[in-house]
């Protein structure tokens, strides 16, 4: 492809060189560069792509991207931008031929909610008749394949690739988690969504490596509403205002709110053998009942964004119904029926933030006895465990404190950092370093009518020691604890 025409849609200063040159590939890595390559410097937060001139150039690179003054050879030409990143946004799409024209495009940023969101707009249009291509936090999904994800919002060019492997794959839509971190760091230009999602904003990812603060982290979140066509947005958050400030979208809302186009009313919990849901009435643009197998208020507000997106893609009632019956993520208040008297789930609560919604959301159901298990990773905040150990403490009636990812420390130290928090309570607890043992003791232990819930893990099929990762699945775990309690019983 011409140089020139990768650069069509950015402004910039050609420095030296030509522009009437044929490139023979895109990279931002200097280990990829060959033979007449693009070279994007990326100053990234380990390296900073201008220090690798020198090399790339002696590779072969036939054109550079900067943001600052670089030393290149006569032939090699250089193009100067004000920021790289948001070049490499344009420049990818344009090299991979613009393939999110080909798609309808949904976005969804918000602290909670994402994920779990994504996988029912999937299951919904999909029950529809669609294909859908999918990039998210656990994983990105082109038609058959399925990659494990890196970042929950991936590199420009990556997602450009991936947009055009969908096209290739026969997709008619991708549904993506949007980050903080993608939309600062430009990596969702190069095209505008045809829909975009704000599920709602807490305090969170603020520290030095992310926002220096809460307002920083919302104004980079609301970047979403300027970047599609149609914006959706929880309209019961605290912060709607602010989060549609600005915003250049055709604008819908959902929530409880009487104001919201899209309105939840007379919400009830349900639950059986093994399983919670929620039900409630959809009214305004739509009018009918919902229930879902997912516990939670939250869950409402997850598929009260999933139809609200899926109604621009005509999907009749019977479909949204039959689609938010099934839709499932993986350890996201994922139930795995272990007994038909209590019920056992898995899910993501990594942070004391997370678990303190969860048990909050579990307590409404009135259990005989709420159980959490969790552990803390290693080389992380102390302050994490002594949080998650006092909520833990005040919330659940028995605590199984165990190992997470320890990497480099003592599993044991981090139980008794936990323990600090704990004893801030009055909450009773036992202690089971052993991953698979605390999940057969807490099964063993099982009451007639506890809400039994592993935190921590989720997704995750992995424990990380001592650099190393081992493959560990809690559904495995528990699939061999409920197969080694058979052969005892026989």
């Amino acid at each position: 492809m011409r140089l020139s025409s990768l650069l069509e849609e950015l402004e910039y200063t050609c420095i030296q060189g030509d522009l009437d040159k044929d490139i023979s590939e895109v990279t931002y890595d200097s280990r990829k560069v060959k033979e007449g390559a693009l070279f994007i410097c990326i100053k990234g937060a380990v390296a900073d792509g201008h220090r690798f001139v020198p090399q790339v150039c002696e590779k072969g690179a036939a054109a550079l991207i900067t943001e600052e003054p670089v030393q290149a050879p006569a032939g090699v030409t250089v193009i100067q931008v004000e920021n790289t990143r948001y070049a490499m946004a344009f420049i990818s799409a344009a090299w991979f031929g613009h393939p999110a024209r080909k798609l309808k495009t949904i976005g969804i940023t918000g602290t909670k909610g994402k994920t779990t969101t994504t996988y029912m707009v999937k299951s919904i249009l999909e029950n529809a008749g669609y294909k859908v291509g999918l990039i998210g936090t656990i994983e990105a999904i082109i038609g058959d394949k399925v990659i494990p994800a890196a970042n929950t919002t991936p590199e420009s060019y990556v997602i450009q690739d991936y947009f055009h492997q969908m096209v290739e794959a026969g997709c008619d839509c991708v549904v993506m988690e949007v980050s903080s971190q993608g939309l600062m760091l430009h990596r969702t230009q190069g095209f505008v969504f045809d829909f975009g999602i704000f599920t709602n904003i807490e305090p969170d990812h603020i520290g030095p490596n992310e926002h220096k603060d809460f307002d920083h982290y919302l104004a980079c979140k609301a970047m979403l509403l300027k970047q599609c066509v149609v914006g959706i947005v929880n309209r019961d958050d605290e912060h709607f205002d602010r989060i549609v400030e600005g915003h250049t979208c055709k604008l819908e809302t959902y929530g409880f709110s009487k104001e919201a186009d899209l309105r939840a009313e007379d919400a009830k919990l349900i639950g059986g053998k093994g399983y919670l849901g929620i039900s409630y009435h959809l009214t305004g643009l739509l009018d009918f009942s919902v229930e879902i197998d997912i516990p939670g208020k939250f869950s409402i507000y997850n598929s009260l964004t999933a139809i609200a997106i899926c109604r621009h893609f005509n999907v009749s009632e019977e479909n949204i119904l039959k689609a938010l019956k099934v839709a499932k993520v993986k350890g996201r208040i994922e139930m795995v029926k272990v007994s038909d008297e209590f019920t056992l789930m898995i899910d993501y609560a990594h942070n004391a933030m997370a678990l303190e919604s969860l048990l909050t959301t579990l307590r409404e159901y009135h259990p005989h006895r709420l159980v959490c298990l969790f552990g803390c990773g290693g080389n992380r905040s102390k302050l994490r465990r002594y949080e998650m150990g006092e909520v833990s403490g005040n919330l659940a009636d028995l605590t199984i404190i165990t190992s997470d990812n320890p990497r480099d420390e003592d599993p044991q130290a981090i139980i008794d950092d936990i323990k600090v928090g704990i004893s801030k309570t009055n909450g009773k607890y036992v202690e089971i370093i052993d991953r698979k043992e605390a999940i057969a003791y807490a099964i063993h232990h099982g009451e007639p009518g506890d809400i039994v819930i592993l935190a921590g893990k989720g997704h995750e099929d992995y424990q990380e020691i001592k650099g190393k990762k081992y493959a560990m699945d809690e559904r495995v775990l528990i699939r061999e604890i409920l197969e080694e309690d058979k052969e005892k019983n026989r």
